[in-house]
């Protein structure tokens, strides 16, 4: 059942999923489109025209611009930002207020099981790979490669995590490669690329 609650704004031209929660002040913008099974926290903000896919989490105060795409399963943090604008002017050099035709809206694509942590921001444009986890505050000024673990200021690969979110652990004897100490699923690293072995 889809839930939303009398003080969020929906917009009559969005599209909301089946199984929804859209909780206190949250606001979606006209031609916005959620999956099912979402949660939209208190003041969370969907922009015009973004696409969600199912079973995302967007928490607190989390503001998602256009044209940002998440696939399913992602996790925006609380506070989280993913920007639109590469090059940030209120005004034209003539001292014009800049409207919507000045500038061409560039968007983050978060990519299926990725999880971008409290207050992190992700400047457009970028890609966030599938399964990634952005620690909380980072700020990413460039593409994640899938199953990365990125902090600092700017965001910076320190290791790499699985499908359960947990950071993995480099296999004794098996250079290149790593398990979950959650799951036992084990990857392989080449040139700075991680997959997921066929064999779990």
């Amino acid at each position: 059942m889809t839930r939303i609650v009398d003080t969020a704004q929906v917009s009559p031209d969005a599209t909301v999923g089946e199984g929804c929660s859209i909780w206190d002040y949250a606001q979606v913008r006209e031609g916005a489109r959620l999956g099912e099974n979402c949660i939209l926290g208190r003041g969370a903000y969907i922009d015009a025209g973004v696409r969600v896919g199912d079973n995302c989490k967007i928490q607190n105060y989390a503001l998602v611009y256009e044209p940002a795409e998440l696939e399913d399963g992602v996790f925006i943090g609380p506070a989280a930002v993913l920007t639109n604008d590469e090059w940030p002017r209120a005004v034209n050099p003539d001292g014009s207020l800049k409207s919507a035709s000045d500038w061409d809206a560039v968007g983050v694509t978060v990519k299926r099981g990725a999880a971008i942590g409290a207050r992190a921001v992700c400047v457009a444009p970028c890609v966030v790979g599938q399964w990634a986890t952005v620690g909380s505050g980072a700020v990413v000024t460039r593409d994640v490669p899938d199953f990365a673990l990125m902090v600092g200021v700017p965001a910076k690969r320190i290791g790499w995590v699985g499908r359960a979110g947990v950071r993995l652990e480099a296999v004794e004897g098996e250079p290149n490669k790593w398990r979950c100490p959650m799951t036992g699923e084990t990857y392989t690293e080449t040139n700075e690329t991680l997959t997921l072995d066929e064999n779990n």
